[in-house]
């Protein structure tokens, strides 16, 4: 008989006789409980996988920590750092002082400090629209027409002049990588209503010009388990690898090989298994495959916007060559949200400068072509939510990594560098507030002044119109407990209907 080793390190999930206790005095009565409800943790419909009970389902249904105004977000990233100035922040004193020289400007501030030229109007003309009267350029002519189901915050600034450190900090809070992102912190605050589809979803380029900087970072889990991370869809061929069942097995087969695997990897709490059954990145694991199993009848299904009505694809912009694969995304995004997927992220534009909303070269050409891929559907896909009923809980987002400065980027078409100092991100839907603006830049767009609104007051906000308290929202790792907007943020609550 092995003697016991007397002075081994306790097991985690028991470091005192009292935590021992605690956990041991309720487990058997949970399970008892859990197997006597049954179905009644499972509501409206949704099922739990048959070896992964409710209970212990990361991806099930949680409550908010109070009445959410939103159920869902789709955020539509332009990557790449769309200019402010071209548009959404009608400037008048840049048109007046075009060509000179901004006293005092350090030209570090964007990244080609050799090719800093003079301040630069916008080659775009800028009209009024809507009842609140919003400056839109002419960029945007579909949009325009939304304005006001839009909430703006022109007074947005982050600390990076880099793209990948500011996606990373727009996308978790942190300008490193490493990080869990929004969408990881909001499907593990809620879960997700659909558990037949993941609970966040990330489309990008399909045109072959990339991913973001940073690549699948900006949609990881960081030290979350691993289930919470977003699912991203392929560029080309079948939006998810693996799908399909091999030929040469049954349904029932498949279902038994995930039962095995659900006890293998999960012995009774009584069994002398050194696996932890508490482990959270083998739940994920296992969750993973069930998720798989659950998916290869809801997915095709729920992919396939060939199914819309034609003015459905017009309205999306389907018919616009230009316009094409950006609608799909934008179309398919409502069909995911409609379906109770929690979080979409759509990503428009590449990884290189002219790639993507990158204008160090050409603005006019660069943000003139983006904004003809973007336009027409952003503005179906906000006209189609409402009419359908979806916007009223479904949280749509505008905006990029950063903006850009009121200066040219000298060059045989003048571009604008990038600018951490001020850029601007809408909202609309999911309890944002209609027509209004927040915050303010100076007279040429160069930086925040009023009301400033900080990456960590952003993440705030969302997680807010979620029902989920920013504060509240934490996780323990490695001796701390981590949230996404780290000791700071603010909600934003001028913006909040």
């Amino acid at each position: 008989m092995q003697t016991p080793n007397l002075f081994a390190p306790p097991h985690p999930q028991f470091r005192s006789r009292r935590a021992f206790l605690r956990r041991a005095g309720n487990g058997f009565g949970l399970l008892a409980l859990s197997g006597l409800l049954g179905d009644l943790l499972v509501p409206n419909g949704a099922t739990a996988a048959p070896s992964l009970p409710a209970a212990t389902n990361p991806l099930f249904p949680r409550p908010a920590h109070f009445a959410a105004k939103a159920k869902s977000v789709i955020w539509l990233f332009m990557n790449g750092g769309p200019s402010q100035v071209d548009t959404w922040d009608y400037k008048p004193e840049l048109e007046k002082r075009d060509g000179q020289d901004l006293a005092g400007f350090d030209k570090n501030t964007g990244f080609f400090a050799n090719a800093v030229g003079g301040l630069m109007k916008s080659p775009f003309k800028f009209k009024q629209h809507g009842q609140s009267g919003a400056w839109v350029s002419e960029l945007f002519p579909a949009m325009a027409q939304h304005v006001d189901k839009m909430a703006f915050i022109h007074s947005c600034f982050t600390e990076s002049n880099n793209h990948s450190p500011a996606l990373f900090a727009v996308n978790s809070g942190i300008a490193r990588m490493g990080f869990p992102s929004v969408g990881a912190w909001v499907t593990y605050g809620l879960g997700s209503v659909s558990q037949d589809l993941p609970a966040f979803v990330v489309m990008y380029d399909t045109l072959g010009r990339g991913l973001p900087k940073g690549n699948s970072l900006n949609w990881g889990a960081g030290f979350l388990p691993g289930v919470f991370q977003g699912t991203a869809l392929k560029a080309q061929g079948a939006p998810i690898e693996d799908l399909s069942r091999s030929a040469e097995m049954t349904a029932e087969q498949q279902r038994r090989q995930l039962d095995l695997i659900a006890r293998l990897n999960r012995p009774p709490a009584k069994s002398n298994s050194q696996h932890d059954p508490f482990d959270a990145e083998l739940s994920a694991r296992v969750e993973s495959f069930e998720l798989a199993y659950r998916m290869q009848m809801a997915a095709p299904e729920a992919l396939d916007i060939n199914s819309e009505p034609e003015h459905v694809k017009r309205l999306y912009g389907l018919d616009r060559p230009k316009a094409t694969h950006f609608a799909r995304q934008c179309l398919t995004a409502r069909r995911l949200v409609e379906r109770g997927v929690r979080f979409v992220q759509i990503y428009s534009g590449g990884m290189e400068n002219q790639l993507s909303w990158d204008g160090h070269m050409d603005i006019l050409g660069n943000h003139g072509g983006f904004a003809q891929e973007t336009d027409v559907p952003i503005a179906g896909l906000l006209a189609d939510l409402a009419q359908r009923g979806l916007l009223d809980d479904t949280l749509v987002i505008w905006g990029g990594e950063f903006g850009r400065l009121p200066l040219a980027q000298k060059g045989d078409k003048p571009g604008r560098d990038h600018n951490p100092h001020a850029f601007t991100v809408w909202m609309a839907g999911g309890g944002a507030k209609g027509g209004v603006h927040h915050g303010a830049t100076d007279d040429i767009g160069h930086r925040a002044v009023q009301d400033r609104v900080s990456i960590n007051d952003l993440h705030a906000t969302i997680l807010h119109l979620l029902g989920l308290d920013h504060e509240r929202l934490t996780y323990r790792y490695q001796g701390r407990d981590f949230r996404l907007t780290d000791v700071a943020g603010r909600v934003v609550k001028e913006i909040v209907a």
